[in-house]
This record gives C-alpha cells, sequence and structure tokens, in this order.
C-alpha cells in the first residue's frame, strides 16, 4: 500500500482496539507491526475495571480476579437506599418546619453495605444509552470516568514500548468502534462516540482518528497480503459484543468503503445461550419443589426464573448471596431425591462466586468445539461434564446463525451487490472461528473465504490507519 494522498503525521501509527470483552493494542512503523502486552499473562486485555471503596481502579485481569477474591462467600446483605428527606409540613404561625416535621425518603432495598467493591466489564455497551452516570457508593460517575482508566492502561502500555524506537512524544491513535453500537436511539452512535473521544482525550490521546473495527481489520489484511487492484473484500468481523461487517475495494494504490453494517449480536450472546441451555438444567431449572405453607402442601416447580439473569450475567452474580435466594435453596437441596445434587451445585455457585468459572470453561468449550467433532464442558468446581456433539451446538445457536445470514444479505444490498461482486470474505474476531459461521461464509462464498487474525486484524489495521491518515476525525 501507498499514500499518494494521504499525509503521513507520524513516524510510527498506534491502534487501539477497546473492546466489550477485552481489548488489544499495536504499533506500525511503516514495515512492521508490533501488538503492545497489554497484560501480564496475555497480549489481549480484558476490559474490565473494578472500583474498590476508596475509588481506587484495578483494570484488566487482576481486576476480575480482585472482584472474585472479594466477593467469594460474601453474604450480600441488603438495606434500604436513604434518598433524601422530605417535609411532611411546610411550617405554620410559629415559623417554619423543624426537624420533627421531616420524614426519611428510602429507595428499593439495593444498598449492599458490605460491597468491597463494583467491577464494570462491557461498559462499551452503555456508551450509546440516555443515561450518563450511574451511583457507585453514593458517589455519580460518568460513564466516561468508568471508561477512562482502561484506556489509561493501554496508553501507558503503549506508551512504554513507544519509548523504546523513538523519542516522538505520543499523543495520538487511531480509534475503533463498532459500526453501530449496541442501545436504542437514533442518535447512540454519535452519543458513544462523543464519550469514547472525550474518554480518549482524559487517558492522554488528543490527537484522535477513527475507524470501523471491520474496515480496520480489512486494512490490516491490505497491509500483509498483495490483491489485485478493485478487487473487493467483504470483512466479517464477529466479536464478543458486535457483529461488524465492510464491504471495501481497493482502486488504484488506495481503497473505497463501499458499504458497513453491525448487529448487536456477539460470542457474550453464544455463551449465555450455552450457560442456559447446558448448565441451568444442572443447577436445578425444570424441578418440582414440595414444601409445607401455612399447614398445607404445595408442590411446584422450583422459581429457577429468580435466579437466572444473576447466573448468567456473572459481573453480578454475587447478589445472589442474599437470604431470599439462598433460603429456598438451602430448603430444596435438604431434601432427600436426586434433584438435591443439582441444588447443591447451585448453592456451591452461588457461594463460592463461581460464575465466571463457568463462562471460562465455556470459552474453552468452544473453541474445542471448533478443532473437534464433540468436546466436554468441564466444570470441576461444580463436578459438572457434560459433552455435546458440534450439530448440537450449531442446532442450539441456529437462531443466531440466521441472523448472521440475514446480516450478510443487508450488508450487499446495502452496496447494491452479489455474492459474485465479492473476491474475498474475510473472517475475524474470536466467534468467527466457530464452523458453522464458517460453512455459512463458505456456502455462500465459495473458495472466497479467508480466516485473519481473528484477535489482532483489529488493532493492527489500526496502526496502520493512524501511520497513513486514513482514520476520520468528524465524528458528528
Amino acid at each position: 500500500m501507498t499514500q499518494d494522498s494521504y499525509m503521513q503525521p507520524h513516524p510510527f501509527g498506534v491502534g487501539i482496539d477497546f473492546g466489550t470483552s477485552n481489548s488489544a493494542a499495536a504499533i506500525f512503523d511503516g514495515k512492521t507491526v508490533t501488538m503492545i502486552n497489554l497484560d501480564k499473562r496475555d497480549g489481549i486485555m480484558p476490559s474490565a475495571n473494578y472500583l474498590d471503596r476508596d475509588f481506587v481502579a484495578a483494570v484488566g485481569q487482576i481486576a476480575i480476579d480482585q472482584y472474585i477474591s472479594d466477593n467469594r462467600g460474601r453474604r450480600v446483605e441488603l438495606s434500604a437506599e436513604l434518598l433524601g428527606e422530605e417535609r411532611t409540613s411546610t411550617g405554620g404561625n410559629d415559623g417554619p418546619a423543624g426537624d420533627g416535621d421531616t420524614s426519611k425518603v428510602f429507595g428499593h432495598a439495593i444498598n449492599d453495605a458490605g460491597l468491597p467493591g463494583r467491577l464494570f466489564r462491557g461498559t462499551k455497551r452503555l456508551l450509546g444509552g440516555n443515561n450518563d452516570k450511574m451511583l457507585i457508593f453514593n458517589r455519580p460517575f460518568r460513564l466516561v470516568a468508568l471508561v477512562t482508566p482502561i484506556l489509561l492502561a493501554i496508553q501507558k502500555a503503549v506508551r512504554s514500548q513507544v519509548t523504546r524506537f523513538s523519542s516522538e512524544s505520543f499523543d495520538h491513535a487511531c480509534i475503533g468502534h463498532p459500526v453501530n453500537f449496541e442501545g436504542v436511539g437514533q442518535n447512540r452512535n454519535l452519543t458513544a462516540m462523543q464519550r469514547l473521544k472525550e474518554a480518549y482525550g482524559y487517558a492522554g490521546i488528543a490527537d484522535q482518528t477513527f475507524c470501523p473495527e471491520p474496515t480496520a481489520a480489512a486494512i490490516s489484511y491490505l497491509h500483509a497480503t498483495a490483491i489485485e487492484y478493485n478487487q473487493r473484500i467483504f470483512t466479517v468481523d464477529f466479536g464478543g459484543g458486535t457483529l461488524d461487517f465492510c464491504i471495501l475495494k481497493r482502486c488504484g494504490e488506495t481503497f473505497e468503503v463501499e458499504a458497513t453494517h453491525g448487529i448487536g449480536l456477539g460470542g457474550d450472546r453464544i455463551d449465555q445461550l450455552i450457560f442456559a441451555e447446558l448448565i441451568f438444567p444442572l443447577l436445578g431449572k425444570g424441578e418440582r419443589w414440595r414444601r409445607v405453607v401455612d399447614g398445607l402442601t404445595v408442590d411446584t416447580l422450583f422459581p429457577f426464573g429468580d435466579f437466572e439473569e444473576l447466573l448468567i450475567n456473572w459481573p453480578v452474580s454475587y447478589m445472589l448471596n442474599q437470604n431470599k435466594f439462598t433460603a429456598s435453596v438451602m430448603q430444596r437441596m435438604s431434601e432427600n431425591d436426586e434433584a438435591a445434587i443439582k441444588f447443591r451445585r447451585l448453592y456451591d455457585l452461588i457461594k463460592q462466586n463461581y460464575s465466571y468459572q463457568i463462562f471460562e470453561a465455556i470459552k474453552l468449550f468452544k473453541a474445542e468445539l471448533s478443532v473437534h467433532s464433540s468436546a466436554t464442558l468441564d466444570i470441576p468446581e461444580l463436578d459438572i461434564e457434560v459433552e455435546l456433539e458440534r450439530w448440537e451446538f450449531e442446532l442450539m445457536i441456529s437462531d443466531l446463525l440466521f441472523e448472521l445470514e440475514q446480516a450478510i444479505a443487508v450488508t450487499l444490498n446495502k452496496a447494491n451487490l452479489a455474492h459474485d461482486d465479492i473476491d474475498i470474505v474475510l473472517r475475524t474476531g474470536g466467534s468467527s472461528l466457530i464452523p458453522a459461521v464458517r460453512d455459512i461464509l463458505e456456502n455462500q462464498f465459495s473458495e472466497k473465504v479467508v480466516d485473519h487474525d481473528p484477535f489482532t486484524s483489529v488493532a493492527s489495521g489500526l496502526a496502520i490507519a493512524d501511520y497513513y491518515n486514513y482514520g476520520v476525525r468528524d465524528i458528528g
């Protein structure tokens, strides 16, 4: 690639891919892309932020580990939250109302007085929403303030790498973003971009350009591979939070983006579906509960629905460790039947805060199913082993695969193109490794599908875009 019509503003380019689940960053010096090691365990860093009661932030895997450790075995005791005071009298002839004429106003029982800290992961999902603030330990926090510590950690890691080969002051980057942010409302993309821009500014990235994530993945492929002029690349970026598409055409020495599209479908939804379909029945879903109430024997289904949302959203699963949840579980697991084992598992999960471990096991399970015709979901903490055939998994996610097929058609229609007009199809993003996704693409674009750096292609392309000034500055 050359940059005939582009200004090269820096001796190196920086790309930052702040993702819903994980984040990555890269540097490009004009020849070589270097991935930045954002985490001691892995170059890819979880997009997580943990605030303790002193408002000290930990980010990445450290944040997740601290959250799990702080909440393991901790009983949650909720109390009513004091919202303020209201006057019950306006006073009288003797003067204004006194202390005895006011009453305290309490909200719902949502104040966890013993909560050691709050974990935030997937905050990117909230950026396009209408609510800009949330209350954390009785202090209002803007979403920008929750994102900034993660970006600061990324900036620090990049700066450390930059100083090894350049004396230039580092304050620039090309910033990735989904085609469509999650949420509702016509202005969600603009709102999210404005919040991202502000957060990156606080993190020391003043010189900002922006590029859609699937476009960045295509740019990295253009740099890595010699393709013919006028070839079209259809990028399918199936990440943790969103499914994004881009149709890019190489035009001489540069390129033209002909269409982009994105929907709120990612690997996180698949993980939650696996949890619900395979794990819930082993924790007591569908079992009956017989007990004596007011002298009468009552036999009903166990109210497992009360547990479901908190189970599949592991950052708040600790909320299950309340008497209103654990009392019914303890009563049910004391019965002398085979189902009692399931409720013992549910109790252990709640007390030991095992939801995160389950999701980590699910990710390994998906990876195994990507290379083998069957795999075992192994969760030793709960004595769970579930074997599943790949075809059973594909049946389980068939509705989500249909959403993928629909989105492909929408993207082609946006560009007024047919399948035969596409020359190369790039698969990138962790969920693109699912064989059923590959099969759909192969069926529609026979012998055109190429795998391309599923976890690093976006960050690499962003760094290249920063070097050649391909990004845009106007987010309006």
